[in-house]
């Protein structure tokens, strides 16, 4: 089951995730910025298999709340299960609205350093590596059909104003 949101950002009940997609129900989400600590961002490429925007590059990890379940423990329960990541604090960024003709949600936004070993979730991502900032805006210019919208739109001027200003990532 899936939480559902109001266009207020509230919980207001919930509903199987076909569902959810069939009927492009308002629902919560996670998305997570995972960095190296030498500044670079994951980008991975989702599988041909998922149900929304599949076989796009992303360098957000995430997915669906659980009905019940806490944006904080969603965003720590996806960041483990599509790329390993797990040990390091997640830092919340602040929440956002998107929509578009294949989905709707409200995304709760996170960051993190992490400096493991990335494990992919077979049945979610495909490849993955390390990207400089410059290289991932270079990669979605050259090609902005490549990558998942919603993070194009949410998380990418996150990450560029991170460079722009100098800023290291977030502390480990």
């Amino acid at each position: 089951m899936v939480a559902l949101f109001d266009s207020g950002g509230a919980v207001c009940g919930s509903a199987r995730r076909v569902r959810v997609r069939a009927e492009n129900l308002r629902h919560g989400a996670t998305g997570v910025l995972v960095y190296h600590p030498s500044g670079r961002v994951y980008v991975h490429r989702r599988t041909a298999t998922k149900d929304v925007y599949p076989g796009l590059r992303d360098f957000c990890c995430g997915g669906v709340l659980l009905a019940g379940e806490e944006p904080d423990d969603g965003a720590a329960r996806e960041a483990f299960e599509e790329l390993g990541v797990h040990g390091v604090p997640l830092r919340r960024l602040g929440v956002r609205q998107y929509e578009d003709p294949t989905t709707r949600f409200v995304c709760f936004q996170y960051e993190c350093v992490y400096g493991g070993d990335i494990v992919w979730q077979p049945e979610e991502v495909e490849s993955g590596g390390w990207m400089t900032v410059d290289g991932l805006v270079e990669a979605i210019r050259a090609d902005p059909s490549d990558f998942v919208p919603d993070s194009v739109e949410m998380a990418l001027g996150l990450v560029t104003a991170r460079a722009a200003f100098g800023e290291d990532p977030p502390d480990a």
